[in-house]
């Protein structure tokens, strides 16, 4: 990432962009592309007045309290819609429909449908696109996925994706995160990174049997998602996400794959692996072998709450700057992950 601006370290300003949602990762996303030397940041559009004094006070940024009249009065190359999930589909079609490069957060959408037809506008216009799931910028996730592709656990036997965090943890007042039809719920704004990670690095569910969800302390949504997953390519495994186990203080995602060969049990911090016998062309030991997300961290040119957070939107904007739309987390890999959780819904119904 840190390579590839620099090639362009001489040149600030070349594409000009703004924020929509100035919530916890719109505030996020402002920081770092505040802070990105190819980018020229112009202007931010948020519904609290709160959020927008602050930036007229301590910025120079132009703020909005409406999006499409942001785009029309300003000369944007890209946008970063940060909404609740609901506000996703009309927000992305109108930066589209104008010529804009997107990025939006996760999930996607809240149908799978308005995400097809996303999807088909921006590769009919070319447009660089991408979906915040930041987890395919964490280095030892990636070498997870390298290590599966060079087959270091020979036949793959099962797998469990697994995350657990302590951010619905009594019952208390609603919020966006309490109603479904806003994109809430452990399922949409939790598992989601889960279902990705396990659709881009393991295989693609196709199907889902015996899925839970429960709900904890929430009455409009479930706190808690269980599911066995089959994938495309025959594996099957679990899925184990709850957002109410308040023994963890933050987010932690693990993925566990099992093969012939022997473990590998990864996530934001570390990667463990056990195999039966060494392997010499990776140099790996017979027994557990053990690396640190040191080895693996993806350089940046600005760091916050973690790299993959700063590394996700210089991916983007080297793919406006070069032309070229990147192989991770594009609109349609991001409605696929739609499209698994509306599987999954589907299933517990049934249940």
């Amino acid at each position: 990432m840190a390579r590839n601006i620099d090639i362009f370290k001489n040149q600030k300003g070349m594409i000009t962009g703004a924020v929509i949602g100035l919530g916890k990762m719109g505030i996020s996303h402002a920081a770092i592309i505040g802070a990105n030397p190819l980018v020229n940041f112009v202007a931010v559009c948020d519904s609290s007045t709160l959020v927008l004094d602050a930036f007229k006070k301590f910025s120079t940024v132009k703020t909005y309290r409406n999006f499409k009249e942001m785009i029309d009065n300003e000369s944007l190359d890209f946008v970063l819609v940060a909404t609740p999930t609901r506000f996703h589909f009309p927000m992305v079609k109108y930066a589209l429909e104008n010529g804009l490069h997107v990025f939006c957060e996760k999930p996607f959408n809240l149908n799978s449908k308005d995400g097809e037809e996303l999807v088909q506008l921006a590769n009919s216009k070319s447009l660089i696109n991408q979906v915040g799931y930041h987890n395919q910028f964490i280095g030892t996730f990636r070498e997870l996925k390298r290590l599966l592709q060079a087959d270091v656990l020979g036949d793959l036997v099962h797998f469990m994706g697994e995350a657990y965090g302590a951010v619905v943890t009594k019952e208390k007042g609603k919020t966006w995160r309490s109603n479904a039809e806003e994109g809430g719920g452990c399922l949409y704004d939790y598992a989601s990174h889960v279902l990705n990670l396990i659709q881009e690095i393991i295989g693609n569910p196709v199907h889902s049997a015996g899925t839970k969800l429960k709900s904890i302390y929430s009455n409009d949504v479930e706190d808690a998602v269980y599911s066995t997953l089959s994938l495309d390519n025959g594996l099957s495994g679990l899925l184990s996400v709850n957002w109410s186990d308040n023994t963890y203080r933050k987010m932690s995602t693990t993925l566990t794959v099992i093969g012939k060969n022997g473990k590998i049990s990864c996530d934001a911090t570390e990667i463990k692996i056990y195999l039966k016998e060494s392997n010499k062309k990776e140099g790996l030991d017979k027994g557990w072998t053990i690396k640190y997300i040191t080895d693996f961290a993806l350089p940046v040119n600005f760091y916050l709450r973690g790299e993959e957070y700063s590394a996700q939107i210089e991916h983007f904007v080297n793919c406006i700057i070069t032309k070229k739309q990147g192989s991770y987390n594009t609109f349609e890999q991001g409605n696929n992950t739609d499209k698994v959780i509306e599987m999954i819904i589907a299933n517990s119904k049934k249940n």
